[in-house]
């Protein structure tokens, strides 16, 4: 039954969040004493206009109709974008936005508030939290990103406030633009954008409002002179900047400021009997249009939630773990387009279908299947532009590297199975493994981390290319992919352990050393993997260098011997090429450390020698950890440097990881978590990438091929579920081309098996 111990309730902050949490609870229970508190007057509000989604407004018409009509009689509806980009426009439909202005449903709660008893208090400061605590029954602390109550129990809440790079500020131009109209500006002092959004419908005499967003990062910022300008000459500034996208008319403020974003977690959301709601819980950047929205839902989910438990404790709990999983989501997708915005001067080079489709789907909420049902002619452009072949799916169209052509763009990313036998030798289960997945369509199967010698192993079950009885097994397994998967590449990992060596297989201990028999390992400098678990390693000096280069040769020539179409130096995951490029694990004096010219003057040496043993036609890469997700490891400038030494050295495309190389990490795991890494690589120094890291679905495949952000897509998961992973995404696609062909054994399985009838007969009546 519904709690009954919330009859006194106290709401902080009358903005949309808190002031519909108090009209939802007075109307479920008319007999609750509500108050909100306000210090701002009623017509004082901060911005311009609010977007609301389909399916908050769902939520919204069945818990109050009321407020449902009044706020449709209110919309302003369209459902267009426009991208704005050197000259060009792009403009894609079918995207369904509403708009009003902030004030107008303020008005609304305001008037739905009152007309339900719910006692305003404006400009009042509310009481501090403890004090309201102790004479209500609840309080709902929507007090904003700011939330006094929120920094007052700060020990309870536990908050986590980031403040990003960019600089904004909200403004409003007195027009109606007639889409959702994103504009680029390459200025002088670097790229600013627009967004910019209609909240009021034109009408006779009144030509209607628009909210406007002008964002750029804040050396750009600072260069232009903002920093020094106040609200007025900030926002004529603006109007000049973007002159043809408001036809001359002039921008105005509203205690407008320049901000930066400051994201908002929270590890509780409530104490006592105190609950935090919207940006007092949490933010989303703005250019998801998610603030309001995610408020409004709250307050919908934490009526539900009093009214369906037993009791305030378990209702609170109810609450958050109703809400905490779609907000963290919607954080993922923001943090997404917020980044995406902080480097949007690295897009500026893509041809404008291209640019529009990368905006559109930055944040992997909006997707190329998604989009494609949207606006077919606006997502075909762009599959033509790419060089889609017609009926073709950008990830079954072809890439050459080299004198290689890969028939689709996907990989089976490199998989480590400790399944060789003591001599380092693959059997039987490695043809089964990667001959399995050259028969399921993968344009590219990769080897594990192939080793180049017994000591460079990580455990005893790591294959190796450093015998010939080694190179006898691999072309065996070479041949079946080229004899019985016609089209299908395969390429070999070559690496070497380093201070991660002499383990136990995963599923044994992973990273622990093994029980005896425990081989030296060698490292850039002598500091063990895992204080007080791993041996500490030897460094490698001169002598010691120019050994493991001759290894790594003698198994690139064994490779090449062995019919490998493509061969990956492995420079990432800490292992020991990785471990010199690493400032973390790489503490030399010499000229192999210090900065990163000299991190990477040995990985250098490896790569030149093995380029020169590895035949010319043939393409090779480099997988690099492109960032340690740990402090004071590889940056982002060092990243970009590694790719473009590698690129200048003769690398054919950079196969762009993270992490994996101290035990300390903190990876800020998701849907395709790394790709932004290869994105920078890809768009900043203009150098072909294979992206990796939780991607999953076809879909985001395509998305992130056609939107120029990778050249190949590596997956290893979804390729253990699902063999055949490719040409099922292919029939899911209904692509039969020549970028996912079945093998003629096969081909009777390309349809899915029927299955029984799950559907039932219709009732013919419905009787009340």
């Amino acid at each position: 039954m519904p709690s009954r111990d919330t009859e006194r309730i106290a709401v902080v902050g009358g903005g949309p969040g808190g002031l519909y949490a108090a009209a939802l609870l007075k109307r479920l229970r008319p007999g609750r004493e509500i108050t909100v508190w306000e210090r701002n007057a009623p017509e004082d509000t901060f911005g311009f206009g609010v977007v609301l989604s389909d399916e908050t407004l769902g939520g919204i018409e069945h818990a109050d109709p009321v407020v449902y009509a009044a706020l449709s009689d209110a919309f302003v509806r369209w459902d267009t974008i426009d991208v704005v980009h050197r000259g060009t426009t792009q403009t894609s439909g079918g995207h369904g936005f509403a708009a009003l202005e902030r004030r107008t449903l303020l008005r609304i709660l305001h008037e739905r508030c009152a007309s339900l008893g719910v006692r305003l208090r404006f400009r009042t400061e509310a009481p501090p939290t403890a004090e309201l605590a102790a004479c209500h029954d609840l309080v709902v602390a929507a007090d904003g990103v700011h939330s006094a109550t929120r920094e007052a129990h700060a020990r309870h809440f536990r908050p986590t406030v980031t403040h990003h790079r960019n600089r904004y500020i909200w403004l409003a131009a007195d027009f109606a633009f007639d889409s959702f109209r994103f504009e680029i500006a390459e200025t002088r002092h670097g790229v600013m954008q627009l967004h910019a959004y209609p909240f009021a419908r034109p009408s006779p005499g009144d030509p209607g409002a628009s909210t406007v967003i002008v964002e750029m990062r804040d050396e750009v910022w600072r260069a232009a002179g903002l920093d020094t300008c106040g609200t007025a000459e900030s926002a004529e500034r603006c109007a000049e900047v973007f002159a043809k996208a408001l036809g001359g008319r002039p921008l105005r403020s509203n205690k407008s400021s320049w901000l930066t974003f400051a994201t908002v977690t929270n590890q509780r959301w409530s104490h006592g009997r105190t609950v935090l709601l919207g940006d007092a819980a949490h933010t989303a950047h703005f250019s998801i249009g998610s603030g309001t929205k995610l408020a409004v839902e709250d307050a919908l989910a934490l009526a539900a939630c009093l009214e369906e438990q037993p009791g305030l404790s378990a209702a609170l709990a109810a609450y958050e773990a109703e809400r905490r999983p779609v907000v963290l989501s919607t954080q993922r997708a923001a943090a997404a387009s917020l980044r995406w915005f902080e480097e949007l001067p690295q897009y500026a080079h893509q041809p404008p279908r291209r640019f529009a489709f990368n905006l559109l789907t930055r944040s992997r909420r909006v997707t190329h299947d998604n989009l494609r049902l949207r606006d077919p002619g606006f997502t075909a452009a762009v599959e033509e532009e790419f060089g889609c072949p017609p009926g073709t799916p950008p990830m079954f169209t072809p890439l050459r590297l080299r004198g290689l052509e890969l028939r689709n763009r996907i990989v089976v990313s490199p998989m480590d199975m400790y399944s060789a036998d003591a001599d380092g030798v693959p059997g039987d289960f490695h043809l089964v493994h990667l001959g399995a997945r050259a028969l399921g369509g993968a344009g590219l199967v990769m080897t594990e981390m192939v080793c180049v010698s017994p000591e460079g192993r990580i455990t005893l079950g790591c294959t190796g290319l450093w015998t010939d009885e080694q190179a006898d097994a691999w072309t065996k397994i070479t041949r079946f992919v080229h004899d019985t998967a016609p089209g299908a590449a395969i390429g070999v990992q070559l690496g070497h352990s380093g201070r991660k060596g002499s383990t136990r297989r995963m599923w044994e201990g992973i990273d622990e050393p093994l029980e005896d028999g425990n081989w030296p390992v060698v490292a850039a400098s002598p500091l063990p993997y895992a204080h007080g678990v791993s041996q500490v390693p030897q460094a490698l000096d001169r002598g010691g260098m120019d050994a493991v280069r001759d290894r790594f040769t003698e198994a690139a020539r064994r490779a090449a011997r062995c019919g490998f179409d493509l061969l990956e130096l492995h420079c990432a995951h800490g292992y020991l090429l990785s471990g010199f490029l690493s400032p973390l694990t790489n503490r030399r004096t010499d000229a192999y450390g210090g900065s990163v010219e000299n991190r990477l003057r040995f990985p250098l040496e490896v790569f030149d020698a093995v380029r020169a043993a590895w035949p010319r036609e043939r393409p090779m890469t480099v997988r690099i950890s492109a960032t340690d997700w740990s402090h004071g490891g590889t940056s982002d400038e060092d990243a970009l440097a590694v790719a473009r030494a590698f690129a200048a050295h003769g690398a054919d495309a950079i196969d762009v990881s993270t992490g994996q190389v101290v035990p300390e990490e903190r990876p800020e795991y998701g849907r395709s978590y790394q790709t932004p890494y290869a994105d920078r690589i890809r768009n900043v120094l203009g150098v072909p990438v294979i992206a990796v890291g939780a991607i999953s679905s076809w879909d985001d495949v395509n998305s992130l091929l056609l939107a120029g952000r990778a050249d190949l897509c590596a997956l290893a998961r979804p390729h253990l579920h699902d063999p055949h992973w490719t040409l099922h995404a292919a029939a899911a696609q209904c692509y039969t081309g020549p970028g996912a062909p079945w093998p003629l054994p096969y081909r009777a399985g390309s349809r899915p098996p029927p299955t029984g009838r799950t559907d039932a007969p219709k009732p013919r009546l419905t009787l009340d």
